[in-house]
């Protein structure tokens, strides 16, 4: 490591320190903010899962001054989180830094120990090995360890299907060809219409989600992020509507008001524009 590096570190170091006490003066119970206050694990956590998004969203857009401000706000999660802690004696900002440091060093031996010519796709293994053995060392004393430990409930529904899928396909549990995939999403879409002819809303609801399970499948299988899928589809459909939404004002014509089959119109008309362009 040399001068800069240490330069740097110094520094980041030093605006974390402060991050942590401006987190202690919110959250100070004499002349802190009444709505930091108020806040908890629970309150705080949806507002944790939104600024990991917007530094997604940043990342997408590669716009890198938003990055630093997401990746700022992200922080402050962290810092608020360990505060609340610190509270309840459960843990401190320090104790969070140490876990993340210990996990990283004993998750790269051939890095931080005897080096050696391991390749990426045999550091993924490796990898995955050290992590089933964390995992088992947490379970020990409760329930028997599963191939699905550790995969966050709270994750976005669509990305932990995904990893539910990775994880039982270790095992073995999974399809060996795309097609038979298919084969499954045409099962699960008959069984959504059997539902819907049932008039059953909770039938309806149980199948849907099966058949956006398969697709997420499908989408690991062919080396596809359904998540990030997903978000280029709302992106798609965004920008064609709001072209739908101008493209029938330039006709002094209200969107809203049009029937069915003039929206069509106008959506196959932006669809045309965007393969001409």
């Amino acid at each position: 490591m040399d001068h800069s590096d240490t330069s740097r570190h110094q520094r980041a170091a030093g605006e974390f320190v402060r991050l942590l006490e401006i987190m202690d003066r919110l959250r100070d119970p004499e002349g802190g903010c009444p709505w930091d206050l108020e806040q908890t694990f629970h309150t705080i956590a949806p507002y944790t899962i939104e600024e990991a998004y917007e530094v997604a969203d940043a990342i997408e857009r590669d716009d890198k001054s938003d990055l630093r401000e997401e990746l700022g706000d992200l922080l402050f999660q962290v810092a608020f989180h360990s505060r609340m802690a610190a509270e309840e004696g459960a843990f401190e900002a320090a104790d969070v830094a140490k876990a993340i440091n210990d996990k990283m060093i004993r998750r790269h031996p051939h890095v931080f120990e005897a080096s050696d010519d391991r390749s990426s796709d045999e550091q993924v293994i490796a990898w995955e090995v050290v992590k089933a053995k964390e995992r088992e060392a947490k379970a020990k004393g409760k329930a028997p360890a599963s191939a699905l430990d550790g995969v966050a409930l709270s994750l976005p529904a669509l990305l932990r299907a995904e990893k539910l899928q990775k994880r039982a396909a270790r095992t073995g549990f999974d399809w060996t060809e795309a097609d038979q995939i298919f084969d499954k999403l045409e099962e699960e879409t008959a069984e959504v219409k059997d539902a819907i002819a049932s008039g059953d809303p909770a039938a309806v609801q149980d199948e849907i989600g099966d058949l956006l399970f398969v697709v997420a499948n499908l989408a690991r299988r062919l080396s596809v992020d359904p998540e990030v899928a997903l978000r280029q589809a709302n992106a798609k459909f965004e920008r064609r509507f709001r072209a739908m939404e101008q493209m029938a004002g330039q006709h002094d014509q209200a969107f809203d008001q049009l029937d069915l089959e003039a929206q069509e119109g106008l959506w196959q008309a932006v669809k045309k524009t965007e393969v001409s362009g």
